[in-house]
This record gives C-alpha cells, structure tokens and sequence, in this order.
C-alpha cells in the first residue's frame, strides 16, 4: 500500500503556438503535462517508475475506488499546463462513444475544464457556436476554410462566440464543443485520460507534420447543442476550499490555504493531484511532507487517506 505522496517530472511538448513561460527551448514549448500515466515519478521509493506503471501494480490504494470502477487500472485524468502565445486549431474532442467509434477500441473521449492563470488584457478564447447556426451551414463554413473556397475568418468565425478571458477563470468545456484557445494564456487544462483531437480550422497555417485538420471526423462529434456564450466560473478570493467545476469524470477545486492549514482527505475513493500555484505550498500527512515549487504537483494516492495543505495557493483534481 502506498501511503505517502510524490512528484511527478512532467513532459514538455513543443508547439507552433507555444511559448517559453513553460520551459526555455529552442522550439516554443506549449504543453507541460504534469498528471500523465507514462510520466516518471520524481522521488520516494518508487522513483523512476512511470505513474501508469505504478497504477498497474497497485490498482486502488493508488488510484481508489472511483477510478477504479470508471478506467479500471488506467489513469482516469490527464492534466496539463498550457502557455499560448498565439491562437490553437478550432478544434472539437468525441465523447466515449465516439472515441470508440472513430478510433476503436479503448479509447476515451474528452472532456475537459481550463483554470486560467495567466491572462494579457485582451485575451480571448472561442467556445461553442452562436444560436440558431445550422448543421448546413456549419459543415459549409468548415469543409470551405479546409479547401480555401470560403475563408475560415469570413466563413467559420462569425459562427463561432469569442469569450473573454481572464486569470482567476475556470470554463468547463463537454465533448462535442467547437472551442479554441486564444494568445496570452497562461492556463491548467483538466480532463479526460486522451488527447483525442479533431482539429477543425487551423488559422490557415502552412500544413505539417501532426497538424492535418479532420473535417468529417470534426462534423462528425460537434454537438449542435452545445451553444451560446460561456460564463467562467469566479469563486470568492478567501481561505478555503472552493469548487470550481466538476462533472463525472473530474472535480477541480481552489485550495486557498494563505488563511492557515487545510486538511483535506481522500477517503480511499480517489487520488488528488496538488498542484501548487505558488512557491510556497506545502502538503502533508502521516511521516511525510513535500514542499511544493510554482506549478509543481503532489500526487496523493486514494490510500494516504488524511493530509493537509499549508502555504499559498493550489488547484486540487480528483475523481468524483
């Protein structure tokens, strides 16, 4: 059994839209992934282990019984740091049925939340399409900006809806949702164990290599429902815990403990992953204690069951 908490050394990704807030590179880096089943574990007596690995020998003192019964042995959650230096593709994710049917068996669809961390005062993000846009017109707008006849600017964004986006934020966005981040975010990307991607419109970049747009497949998951603007969710700049989103996949909370220690617990049900957003974080339980760096994270096994959090500022994701 596995009863205290370690850290994970994250993946760093290069990007054509990426930075160098995540990592200083050659090629601008846009995704660190910090929560991923094949990344290596950074200390205590399973060092040098993958967390997918880990998951496989110890099942539910790792990961608990909610994940368990959800993803069996897999990693339910993939969690990243994204730092967007210019727009992403317009892209659209499957749900499990559609990850299934489009991609075989095994796969996961995506569902997903951002928490912003950073944001340039005009910063933006598209989610969802206007009201009242038809499945006609919207395979007509997209099958046009892949083939040049009907630009994306002038076709595809006046169906979209520009939301404004701002640090402290938190917008859940379901599978099927037409979405796309936009330049000078700095964001926490919760979600489903996949990285299932449709990628509708790409900006008109030149095509290359793993950035081949999926119109049929894109037309294929978008959920015409799944309209109008997206209101962020804000909570309150106290102490404390602080839900954010959740769903059946994930929880997201705001652990706040600048007002004294927090004790939180994982009751055997799920892991939590903490991670810190300051330096100044620290999480501990029974005969340990990890003292936590900007954006590092803790990942707590379900069967460490009490501990607490002391410091700074953290976002904590769970299975719920």
């Amino acid at each position: 059994m596995i009863i205290s908490a370690f850290r994970l050394i994250p993946q760093y990704h290069a990007r054509v839209w990426g930075g160098q807030r995540l990592q200083a590179a050659d090629q601008p880096v846009g995704e660190a992934w910090i929560v991923f089943e094949d990344d290596v574990i950074a200390d205590g007596p399973h060092a040098g282990r993958t967390l997918g690995a880990l998951a496989a020998a110890e099942g539910q003192s790792l990961l608990g019984r909610r994940p368990l019964r959800r993803t069996g042995l897999r990693m339910p959650l993939l969690i990243k740091l994204l730092d967007c230096q210019d727009w992403l593709s317009v892209q659209v994710h499957p749900n499990d049925e559609q990850a299934i049917a489009l991609e075989g068996q095994g796969q996961f669809g995506k569902t997903e939340a951002w928490h912003i961390l950073e944001a340039q005062p005009a910063s933006e993000i598209i989610v969802g399409m206007a009201p009242g846009v038809s499945a006609e017109a919207l395979a007509r707008a997209v099958r046009g900006a892949a083939d040049g006849s009907l630009p994306g600017r002038a076709g595809l964004l006046p169906l979209m809806h520009n939301v404004p986006a701002a640090a402290g934020d938190t917008f859940f966005i379901r599978a099927g949702t037409l979405h796309a981040l936009g330049p000078g975010l700095l964001l926490y990307e919760v979600q489903q164990t996949s990285d299932i991607t449709y990628r509708v419109w790409d900006w008109d970049r030149p095509a290359k290599a793993g950035r081949d747009l999926h119109v049929e497949k894109s037309l294929a998951v978008i959920d015409h429902a799944l309209t109008g603007r997206a209101e962020p969710v804000r909570p309150q700049a106290t102490p404390g815990v602080h839900a954010l989103t959740a769903c059946e996949y994930f929880e997201l909370q705001k652990l706040d403990a600048s007002g004294g220690a927090l004790a939180l617990h994982t009751r055997g049900e799920s892991f939590h992953a903490v991670t810190a957003l300051s330096g100044s974080v620290t999480v501990a339980g029974e005969g340990w204690s990890l003292a936590l760096g900007l954006f590092e994270t803790a990942f707590v096994p379900a069967a460490v069951g009490a501990y607490a959090v002391t410091g700074g500022q953290a976002l904590c994701a769970l299975v719920p």
